[in-house]
């Protein structure tokens, strides 16, 4: 009974959601000054892009019975993967810049990061 109120899968609603998410994170890179909020906005892109994989993916596995190939579904479950692993050290590294920053200059606005050079 629960398995027939929940909505099928559709591979159009899902890459509008992730258009809708990667849009969002594009105009948090390009709008904001802060740098922890363009961290997170990238963070956002990346998952988007993790969705779009993972909608396409689900969606081929049934281009596995058909063909008779029993990898067709988990390429792109693969690069969800190697997107979170580079989402995880984007982030590490990101921190990692952000904190120093803050410690040396007391600010994380990015119009103040043009005189690091200085």
């Amino acid at each position: 009974m629960v398995l027939a109120l929940m909505p099928q899968f559709n591979l159009l609603s899902c890459l509008l959601v992730a258009t809708l998410i990667f849009i969002i994170g594009a105009f948090g890179v390009v709008c904001r000054r802060n740098v922890l909020i363009m961290l997170i906005s990238i963070e956002l892109m990346l998952n988007a892009v993790n969705l779009v994989f993972a909608s396409f993916a689900r969606a081929h596995v049934n281009l596995a019975n058909e063909t008779h190939n029993s990898t067709a579904g988990e390429t792109g479950q693969l690069f969800a993967l190697f997107i979170i692993a580079i989402a995880a050290a984007e982030a590490a590294v990101g921190l990692a810049i952000v904190i120093t920053y803050f410690r040396n200059r007391e600010t994380v606005d990015t119009r103040d990061m043009k005189a690091m050079s200085q």
